[in-house]
C-alpha cells in the first residue's frame, strides 16, 4: 500500500521562492548596508599596523579581564597568527564575528526581555528556539544563498540565525530568576514596570545575560568558520582551501588561529560575566 508523501520539502521551497521573489528589493538593500558596515569595520582594523593592533588588544583584554595572564596570552597568540601569515584572514574573521554578534544581540536581548515579561510571547518563542537549536548548522546556509547570494552577507545572515537563541534564552532566564521578594518590594515602593526592569531586573540578570552573550560569540565564531563554504573567507576559508587541496599543515595552522581567537574572546567574556 502506497502512502501519499507529505510535500514538506516542496512546501518550504515554494515559501522561500515566494519570499525571494517578493522581498528581493529589501534583501538587496539590507545586503548593501551590511556589506558597507562590514567593510568599514574590517578596513578600520586593517588600517592599524599589526603590531600596534596586537598591543592594543593585549592592553584591552588585560583591562577588561583584570588578568595579566590573559593579556600576555592575547599578545603571544596574535603574534603567532601574524607569524603564520594569517593576519588578514584573522581580522576578516573577527570583523564577521563582531558584526554577526552585534546583530544577534540587537534582536536577541529585546526578544528575551519580551519573553520574560509576557507569557504569550514566551510560549511562542521557546518552541521556535527549540527548532533553531536542534537544526543542523549547515541547513542555515541554504536559505541564505537565494536571499543574499554567495559571500560574507549570506554568512552573516546564517550566523545571526544560528547564534541568536542563547541570547534570547539566557536573557529570559536571568530576568525570570530575580527573587519575587525583591519584585514585591519594588512594587511596594511604587516603581513602574519600566523602572523595575531597568533598575532591578536587568542589573540582577546581568551575569546570566553575559553568559548568553558569551555563548552567542562562540556560536558566531563556529558558524563563521562553517560559512566559509558559501564564501565567508577568513580563517574558515583557509581551512576550507586546505581541505580542498589536501594541505594538512595549512589547515591545522588556520585551526590553531581559530582556537586562539576563541580562547581570547571566551576568557574576556567569562571575566566580565563573573564580576559582581
Amino acid at each position: 500500500m502506497d502512502i501519499p508523501r507529505i510535500p514538506v520539502g516542496k512546501t518550504i521551497e515554494a515559501g522561500i521562492d515566494f519570499l525571494v521573489e517578493h522581498c528581493s528589493f529589501a534583501t538587496r538593500a539590507f545586503s548593501d548596508v551590511l556589506d558597507t558596515g562590514l567593510d568599514i569595520v574590517q578596513t578600520g582594523m586593517l588600517a592599524l599596523p599589526p603590531l600596534v593592533f596586537i598591543l592594543i588588544v593585549g592592553l584591552v583584554t588585560w583591562r577588561l579581564s583584570k588578568s595579566y595572564k590573559i593579556g600576555i596570552f592575547s599578545i603571544a597568540g596574535l603574534l603567532l597568527i601574524l607569524n603564520m601569515g594569517l593576519w588578514k584572514a584573522t581580522v576578516s574573521t573577527i570583523a564577521l564575528v563582531i558584526v554577526s554578534t552585534l546583530m544577534a544581540l540587537l534582536i536577541g536581548v529585546p526578544t528575551g526581555i519580551l519573553a520574560a515579561m509576557n507569557k504569550y510571547v514566551n510560549k511562542t518563542v521557546m518552541p521556535v528556539l527549540d527548532v533553531m537549536q536542534t537544526m543542523p548548522a549547515f541547513v542555515y546556509l541554504i536559505p541564505a544563498i537565494p536571499f543574499f547570494g554567495l559571500g560574507k552577507v549570506a554568512a552573516i545572515f546564517s550566523t545571526v540565525i544560528f547564534a541568536m537563541p542563547p541570547a534570547i534564552r539566557f536573557t529570559c532566564l536571568g530576568i525570570q530568576q530575580v527573587p519575587k521578594e525583591l519584585i514585591e518590594c519594588s512594587e511596594a515602593f511604587g516603581s513602574t514596570r519600566w523602572q523595575r526592569l531597568v533598575k532591578l531586573e536587568l542589573p540582577l540578570a546581568t551575569p546570566t545575560i553575559m553568559a548568553g552573550i558569551n555563548q552567542t560569540v562562540m556560536l558566531s565564531l563556529s558558524m563563521v568558520v562553517i560559512a566559509a563554504m558559501i564564501g565567508a573567507k577568513g580563517l574558515g576559508g583557509e581551512v576550507w582551501k586546505a581541505i580542498q587541496r589536501l594541505q594538512m599543515g595549512k589547515g591545522f595552522e588556520a585551526g590553531i588561529g581559530i582556537v586562539i581567537v576563541a580562547i581570547i574572546m571566551d576568557r574576556v567574556l567569562q571575566k566580565l560575566g563573573s564580576r559582581k
